[in-house]
C-alpha cells in the first residue's frame, strides 16, 4: 500500500468541495447537451433525465464510499490499486487523464466564444487563452485559494440558472410538452445515456479527497449535496427551456437556453443567461486543472508516470509541475483544436472509469461499507447497461487509447 511522502494540505471545507463538485458538473451539459437530449427524446428526455441523475447518484455514493476510506489523491485510480489490481488502477487513472484534457481544451474554447458575446473587445481566442492562464496562477498559488475562485464562479452560474428559471415558468406553454415520447423508450433510454455524461464532475471531490478536511464525513455529504443540487437544478431549467420553446426548439439550438431566454421578457435575461453559461464553462476549466494536476502527482507517485509530478511545492503545497504541464497540454489542444479521436471515446472513458469504481465498491470489507451493498451494483449495471448503446467505433478507439496508454506506462518503469 503505497502512502505518499509529501501530502497536500487539508484545507477544503464542505463549501469548497461542493463548489469544486457543482463547478465540474455544471458547465456544457446544462447549456448544451439538453438540447442533444431534446433531439433524440422529444420532451420524455425529462425522464431520461431523471435515470441519468439516479444511475449518477449510485456511482457517487461508491465514490464517496471510497473517498471516505482513502482520502487522498487519484480517485478512482488509487482505489483499483488498492482493491483490485494495478491494470485496473492505471486504466482509470489513464482514461481520466485523456478525456479531461480533450474536454478542458473544448470548455476553454466554449468560454471564449461566451465571453467573447459579452465583450467583443478581443477575439473568442484570446479571451480562452487568457482564462487558461488566470485559472493556472489561480491553482498555482494554493489550493484554498482556487477553492475560493470557485465558490465564486459557481455561484454567479447558479444565480443565473434560478434567473432563468423564474423568468420562464409565466412562459411555459403545456403545448410544447406534447407529445410528449415521439420516439418512445429507446428515445429515452438514448436521452439517458446522453445526460450522464453531464453528471459526472462529482467525482472530482474523490479526486481532491486528500486536500479536504475530514473527508470520511465531509467527502459524502459534498457528494450528495452536489448531485441532488444538480439533479434539481437540471430538472428545472430543462422544464422550462421545454415549456418556452419546446423539444424541437431546443434540438435545433447549440444554445438552446440562450434561445429560450430570447422568448422571455425579463430585463437583461439573455445577458444573464450568457454570463452565466461563460462563468460555468470557467467554473469547469478550474476543475479540470485541479483534478488533473492531482492525477498526475497520484500517478507520478506510483511510478506510472515520470516521478517529477510528484512534487509539491514547498510554500503553496500544490503539485505545481502538474498543474504547469496540465495548462500547457490544455493550451496547446486549445490553439490547434481538440483530439477529435480522444473527444469521440469519452464516453467509452467515463463508463469504464466509473465501472472500476464500482467494481472497487463492491471489494470494500462490510466494516468500511456507509450504504447497502446494492449500492455498487446497481451503479455498475446502470454504467453497462448505457454501453449498451455505445457505437462500436467508439469502444474501439477507447481500447486502442487504452493500450497506448499501457505501452507509454511500460516506458516509463523502464527509465
Amino acid at each position: 500500500m503505497i502512502q505518499p511522502q509529501n501530502n497536500l494540505q487539508r484545507v477544503l471545507g464542505l463549501k469548497d468541495a461542493v463548489g469544486v463538485g457543482l463547478g465540474a458538473i455544471i458547465g456544457a451539459g446544462i447549456f448544451v447537451v439538453t438540447g442533444v437530449a431534446a433531439g433524440v427524446a422529444g420532451p420524455a428526455f425529462l425522464i431520461g433525465l431523471m435515470i441519468a441523475g439516479a444511475v449518477a447518484s449510485f456511482n457517487g455514493l461508491s465514490s464517496a464510499q471510497l473517498a471516505a476510506v482513502y482520502p487522498q489523491s487519484g480517485g478512482t485510480y488509487e482505489y483499483g490499486y488498492r482493491l483490485l489490481n494495478p491494470a485496473m488502477g492505471f486504466s482509470a487513472g489513464w482514461m481520466f487523464l485523456l478525456s479531461k484534457l480533450s474536454a478542458a481544451g473544448i470548455v476553454a474554447i466554449g468560454f471564449g466564444s461566451y465571453f467573447h458575446q459579452l465583450v467583443p473587445a478581443f477575439s473568442p481566442m484570446v479571451y480562452s487563452v487568457a482564462a487558461i492562464v488566470l485559472l493556472t496562477i489561480a491553482n498555482l498559488l494554493g489550493i484554498k485559494k482556487a477553492g475560493t475562485v470557485n465558490v465564486a464562479i459557481v455561484l454567479i452560474t447558479l444565480l443565473s440558472l434560478v434567473y432563468f428559471v423564474f423568468s420562464g415558468l409565466g412562459s411555459v406553454e403545456r403545448g410544447n410538452f406534447t407529445p410528449f415520447t415521439p420516439f418512445g423508450t429507446l428515445g429515452i433510454a438514448e436521452a439517458s445515456a446522453i445526460l450522464f455524461f453531464a453528471f459526472t464532475g462529482y467525482a472530482r471531490i474523490a479526486t481532491l479527497a486528500e486536500e479536504v478536511v475530514e473527508p470520511e464525513k465531509t467527502i459524502p455529504r459534498a457528494v450528495i449535496i452536489t448531485i441532488l443540487t444538480a439533479i434539481v437544478l437540471y430538472a428545472a431549467v430543462s422544464f422550462v427551456a421545454v415549456g418556452v420553446i419546446g423539444a424541437g426548439g431546443m434540438a435545433e439550438s447549440r444554445s438552446p437556453l440562450q434561445m429560450a431566454a430570447g422568448k422571455m421578457t425579463t430585463p437583461s435575461i439573455v445577458l444573464v443567461v450568457t454570463l452565466g453559461a461563460a462563468t460555468a464553462m470557467l467554473g469547469v476549466l478550474l476543475s479540470q486543472i485541479l483534478g488533473i494536476s492531482r492525477m498526475l502527482l497520484a500517478m507520478g507517485r506510483r511510478n506510472d508516470l515520470p516521478a517529477f509530478f510528484e512534487k509539491i511545492h514547498p510554500s503553496t503545497s500544490v503539485p505545481h509541475l502538474g498543474i504547469l504541464f496540465t495548462s500547457g497540454v490544455i493550451l496547446a489542444i486549445t490553439l490547434l483544436g481538440s483530439f477529435e479521436f480522444v473527444v469521440r471515446s469519452a464516453t467509452f472513458t467515463i463508463l469504464l472509469y466509473y465501472s472500476i469504481t464500482n467494481l472497487a465498491a463492491m471489494k470494500q470489507p462490510l466494516t468500511e461499507q456507509l450504504y447497502s451493498r446494492a449500492i455498487p451494483w446497481l451503479g455498475l449495471a446502470g454504467c453497462l447497461a448505457m454501453s449498451v448503446s455505445l457505437p462500436w467505433e467508439v469502444i474501439v478507439s477507447g481500447v486502442i487509447l487504452l493500450v497506448v496508454g499501457f505501452g507509454v506506462r511500460w516506458v516509463v518503469k523502464q527509465i
